[in-house]
């Protein structure tokens, strides 16, 4: 396990893929709540849902005309993510933000690998292939385009053989 020091005495995790971190804190899926109470996060995702489906993101079309550096649209909704990733880490970082439940947003730096290139190669040949990142996948099902399903079952199966072959696997 990976830990780095910090002012308090108390060592803090910076390795992310050790199981054990979600029994620090307390978990939303560890509340009872009625069964009604997730239609919040059904509600968020048709939202979610539409927005991706009226900004043409999960258009298979509009994919690849970046893929071809066609068109700007896609490099357009990419590039304001990626600034809005930037300020909202910064505004955590600089106002010391905590959860809900009054935890506080550790955000631990993280070392670089070559692995890194290669998956996001393999992910990149994937969304050039199938035209679908794996957020958008079930946006694209519910307009109806049921052929993703191979798409959602392949990334599914992906992640699988992933975890089957991890450990032989230099990170």
């Amino acid at each position: 396990m990976k830990t780095i020091e910090t002012n308090t005495l108390e060592p803090v995790n910076t390795d992310f893929e050790v199981r054990s971190l979600d029994a620090m804190c307390i978990n939303e899926s560890e509340l009872k709540h009625p069964w009604w109470y997730n239609f919040k996060y059904a509600a968020m995702g048709m939202i979610f849902g539409i927005i991706l489906i009226k900004s043409e993101v999960v258009s298979w079309f509009r994919i690849q005309e970046m893929f071809r550096l066609e068109s700007f649209h896609m490099y357009g909704v990419i590039g304001s993510a990626v600034v809005t990733g930037i300020i909202s880490v910064w505004l955590i970082k600089r106002f010391k933000v905590k959860t809900i439940y009054g935890e506080p947003i550790l955000l631990p730096t993280k070392k670089f690998n070559k692995g890194q290139i290669f998956g996001g190669l393999i992910f990149g040949l994937g969304w050039a292939i199938t035209g679908a990142c794996p957020g958008p996948l079930f946006a694209q099902i519910g307009t109806g385009l049921t052929i993703v399903f191979v798409t959602l079952f392949s990334a599914i199966a992906g992640t699988w053989v992933y975890g089957l072959i991890r450990e032989r696997l230099p990170h």
